[in-house]
C-alpha cells in the first residue's frame, strides 16, 4: 500500500523471531509499510531498529513516528526462549505441607514411555527451594489448618540467603478460597519486597493439582524476565517521544497491556506465532477462506495450527519445554524445520535436518558471515528455488557459492552422493517432517486436511507450501500478501482479550443456572478491570464456554455456549449439550446421549474489539503474467535442471495467472510454483495456488 505526506498517524505491529523482526505499521486510510530486521540478543534493540526502518520507508523519523503513534502491539518471544532455554528466574515454590513433590510426580505422564534412558525434565525449581508450609482447606474452601504465619516467613528468609528472584505459591484448593494465598502474598511484601509473586490462584484458578503448579511456576520462572524486558521497552519506546498504549500479543489470540503481560508472562509463551494465527483468521474472512491450517515457515521453526469456521482452535493442554501450561492458548505445534536449520549426519550415518538452527548469526552459510553448515536456506538457493541476488527484495546479497560448498562438503561427499541428490534429499526431509507436523493438528484432532486450505506464511513458508499440499492432499494453498511479515500484521490486527476461568463442578442435570449466570458476570467484571485499552477499543464482546465431559472421564471437552444474552438459559443450555455430544464424537470417535455430563471449568473471553484493518479490494486484470516476468533459471525439482520463469510479484496484478513451474519473487518471500499447479493473484493481490492432486496426496496417515 502506498505511503505519502498523509499517512499517518500509524499503528505499529512488531514480531521478534529467532532471525529476524519484522514490523508493520498501518495507518487509518490503509497505507501500510513493512521491514525486517535481524533480531538483536537484547529484543528491544531490534524493536527499535525495526520502527526506525519503517520510519525511514515512510518518508518520516523515528520520533515523529512514534509521537503521533496510539498504539504499539509487540510480538516477543522472551518467555518462549527464557523457557527453552532454562534461564529464567531463580524460582521458589510455597506450596501444602507434603505436596512439594507435585511438580516431578507429573501425573506420571512421560513423553517417551518405552524409554528407559529419557532423563526427568530441568528442575526450574530444584527440590531444596520447595518448601511445604502447614495449612490446609478442603474442597469447599473450608479451612482445616490454618496458615502457619511463621512457616511462611521463615521460607521467605531462606529463599532471601539463596537468592530467590520469584516465588510460586500453589496450595490445595485455593481456587476454591484464596484467603492463604493472599496472605503469603503479604508477608512477601513484608519480608522480600524484591520477589516477583506468582499465586495460583490468579493464574490458573481451576481444578487439578498438578497443572495448577506446574503453570503457576513456569509464570513464576518467566515473570521476572518478561516484566524486566518489557518495562526495558517500554523506557526505550518513551524516550522517543512515544506516548501512546503498549500492548503484547497473547497466546490465546488477543493482547493486553504491559502491566497485565508481565505479572502473567505464561500468557505469552506463544506470543509470536499467535500473531500469525490471528492474522490468517483476518485473510480468511476477507478472502472467503473459513477454513484454513496455517503453517508459519521462519528462520528457526515450523508452526503449525488450525482454523475453522475463522476460528483458531484453542486448547489448555499444551506442554512447552516439558512444563505443563494449562492457560487457554492457541493449539500451535512447532519443530524445529525453519531456513536456517541445520542438515548434519548422525552417527549411523543417517542425513537429518534441524532442529538445531544456525539463527540469524552466523546464519546460513550462503550469508557470508562465516557459517559453513548447510541449512534449508542454503539448499533454497542451491537448487534455484531462492535468487541470491533478491533476498528481502534485493537488500541483503546471498552467495550460491557458498552454499554449494556447505552441502557438498558437509553432506554430499560424505554420503557419495552428488550435491544436487544431496539438496533434493535434504529438502525431501525437511518437506516431510513439516508435512507430519500438519498432521499432528488435524488427522490426530479429528480433522482431514483435505478439508483444509494450506495458508503459507514467514519467509520461507511459500517455498514449501506447494510440496506440502501435494503431500496432504490439500486443493488449495493461500500466500497472503504481507506473508514474510504476517504475525506482525497479525499483531496490529489483534483484538484485545483477556481470559478468566474458574472451577464450578457439578452434574449438568442438576445445574444451578443461576450460580453459572453469576459466576459469569463476576469473571466479565474482573476482565474488565484488567484490560484496559479503552483508547482503540470500539466495542466489548463476552464469549463464554463450559468444559464438559462424560461422568467418569478424566479430560473434558470445552464447548461454547450458545447465547445471544447475558443470562444463560435452560435452552442454551441444552444447545450447549448437543454441541459438546458431537464434538465429544469427533475428537474421539464415540458419544453417549444417555451417560450423564458432567461441568468442570467455566470460562469467559472477554474481547475488545478494535476498528479492522482497512483493505481494498481491487478488479481484476488481465490473465497474462507477461509484463511481470523479468527472466528465466535453472531449477531443480528432480536431478535434471528445468529452465523456470520468475516474476516480480510487486508487478502482478489481480487476475494474473502462472502456471506452473514458475517462481514468484516478492519482499521477503519467494513463493514456488510446482509443476501441475498454477497461481492466480487475487483481488487483495494473496496469491493462490490450486494443486493437482496425484494419487499419492491422498494419504493422510503418518510417512515413515
Amino acid at each position: 500500500m502506498g505511503t505519502g505526506e498523509e499517512a499517518g498517524p500509524w499503528v505499529i505491529g512488531v514480531d521478534v523471531g529467532g532471525t529476524f523482526t519484522d514490523v508493520v505499521a498501518v495507518d487509518p486510510r490503509g497505507n501500510m509499510v513493512t521491514t525486517k530486521t535481524p533480531s538483536t540478543p537484547d529484543q528491544s534493540d531490534g524493536v527499535v531498529d525495526g520502527i526506525e526502518k519503517v520510519a525511514e520507508k515512510a518518508g518520516g523519523t523515528l520520533s515523529g513516528m512514534l509521537s503521533a503513534c496510539p498504539l504499539i502491539v509487540h510480538g516477543t518471544t522472551v518467555a518462549t526462549n527464557t523457557l527453552l532455554e532454562y534461564q529464567g528466574a531463580k524460582t521458589g515454590l510455597l506450596t501444602t505441607e507434603g505436596f512439594r513433590d507435585e511438580i516431578e510426580f507429573r501425573r506420571a505422564y512421560k513423553e517417551s514411555v518405552f524409554s528407559a534412558r529419557l532423563q526427568s525434565p530441568y528442575q526450574i525449581v530444584p527440590r531444596r527451594f520447595r518448601i511445604g508450609i502447614p495449612e490446609r482447606l478442603d474442597q469447599e474452601g473450608n479451612v482445616l489448618t490454618e496458615l502457619d504465619e511463621n512457616a511462611v516467613r521463615q521460607a521467605l528468609r531462606e529463599f532471601q540467603k539463596e537468592g530467590i528472584e520469584a516465588v510460586a505459591v500453589s496450595f490445595l484448593f485455593s481456587f476454591v478460597n484464596s484467603e492463604h494465598e493472599q496472605r503469603v502474598y503479604e508477608l512477601v511484601q513484608e519480608e522480600a519486597p524484591e520477589m516477583f509473586v506468582s499465586l495460583s490462584h490468579e493464574v490458573l484458578p481451576q481444578i487439578r493439582e498438578f497443572e495448577r503448579v506446574s503453570t503457576t511456576v513456569v509464570n513464576a520462572y518467566t515473570g521476572p524476565g518478561m516484566q524486566s524486558y518489557l518495562n526495558h521497552l517500554e523506557t526505550r519506546l518513551r524516550g522517543h517521544q512515544f506516548e501512546g498504549e503498549l500492548f503484547v500479543m497473547q497466546s490465546n489470540g488477543g493482547v493486553q497491556n504491559v502491566v497485565q503481560s508481565g505479572k502473567f508472562a505464561a500468557g505469552g509463551l506463544l506470543s509470536g506465532p499467535a500473531g500469525g494465527v490471528t492474522a490468517a483468521s483476518f485473510i480468511g474472512a476477507r478472502s472467503g477462506h473459513p477454513n484454513l491450517i496455517t503453517v508459519d515457515m521462519g528462520g528457526t521453526s515450523y508452526d503449525v495450527s488450525v482454523i475453522e469456521n475463522l476460528e483458531p482452535t484453542v486448547t489448555t493442554e499444551s506442554w512447552i519445554s516439558r512444563y505443563r501450561v494449562a492457560l487457554p492458548m492457541m493449539d500451535i505445534h512447532t519443530v524445529g524445520s525453519g531456513g536456517g536449520s541445520i542438515a548434519w549426519i548422525d552417527n549411523g550415518g543417517a542425513l537429518q535436518v534441524g532442529p538445531k538452527s544456525a539463527g540469524a548469526v552466523p546464519g546460513p552459510a550462503c550469508y557470508g558471515q562465516g557459517g559453513t553448515e548447510p541449512t534449508v536456506t542454503d539448499v533454497n538457493v542451491f537448487l534455484g528455488y531462492i535468487n541470491p541476488g533478491h533476498f528481502l527484495g534485493g537488500e541483503m546479497k546471498l552467495d550460491a557459492d557458498l552454499a554449494e560448498k556447505a552441502i557438498r562438503t558437509n553432506i554430499a561427499d560424505p554420503l557419495g552422493l552428488s550435491t544436487v541428490e544431496a539438496a533434493l534429499a535434504i529438502s525431501e526431509i525437511v518437506n516431510n517432517d513439516m508435512s507430519n507436523a500438519v498432521r499432528f493438528v488435524t488427522t490426530q484432532r479429528g480433522f482431514d486436511p483435505r478439508s483444509f486450505s494450506l495458508l503459507a506464511m514467514g519467509g520461507a513458508g511459500a517455498i514449501h507450501a506447494g510440496r506440502q499440499a501435494e503431500d496432504l492432499g490439500i486443493n488449495t494453498v493461500v500466500i497472503p500478501l504481507h506473508a514474510p511479515v504476517f504475525s506482525a500484521l497479525g499483531d496490529v490486527a489483534a483484538n484485545l482479550k483477556v481470559t478468566e476461568l474458574k472451577t464450578r463442578f457439578e452434574r449438568l442435570q442438576d445445574i444451578d443456572l443461576e450460580g453459572m449466570n453469576a459466576d459469569f458476570e463476576k469473571m466479565e467484571k474482573t476482565a474488565r478491570e484488567k484490560l484496559g485499552g479503552g483508547n482503540v477499543v470500539r466495542q466489548f464482546e463476552a464469549h463464554r464456554y463450559v468444559a464438559m465431559r462424560y461422568a467418569g472421564e478424566v479430560h473434558e471437552v470445552t464447548v461454547p455456549v450458545r447465547s445471544r444474552t447475558k443470562r444463560i438459559t435452560a435452552l442454551n443450555m441444552e444447545a450447549t449439550l448437543s454441541d459438546f455430544h458431537a464434538l465429544h464424537e469427533r475428537l474421539y470417535a464415540h458419544k453417549d446421549l444417555s451417560q450423564d455430563v458432567e461441568i468442570l471449568n467455566l470460562s469467559l473471553d472477554l474481547i475488545g474489539v478494535r476498528d479492522r484493518l482497512p483493505m481494498e479490494e481491487e478488479a481484476f486484470a488481465a490473465e497474462d503474467p507477461a509484463p511481470a516476468k523479468i527472466g528465466e533459471r535453472n531449477m531443480y525439482f528432480s536431478e535434471e535442471p528445468a529452465i523456470v520463469p520468475f516474476y516480480d510479484g510487486s508487478r502482478l496484478q489481480p487476475g494474473n495467472l502462472i502456471e506452473g513451474p514458475g517462481v514468484i519473487e516478492q519482499w521477503g518471500t519467494t513463493i514456488v510454483v510446482y509443476p501441475n499447479q498454477e497461481a492466480l493473484i487475487d483481488a487483495y493481490r494473496n496469491c493462490v495456488i490450486e494443486v493437482k492432486q496425484m494419487e499419492s496426496g491422498l494419504q493422510t496417515g503418518w510417512n515413515t
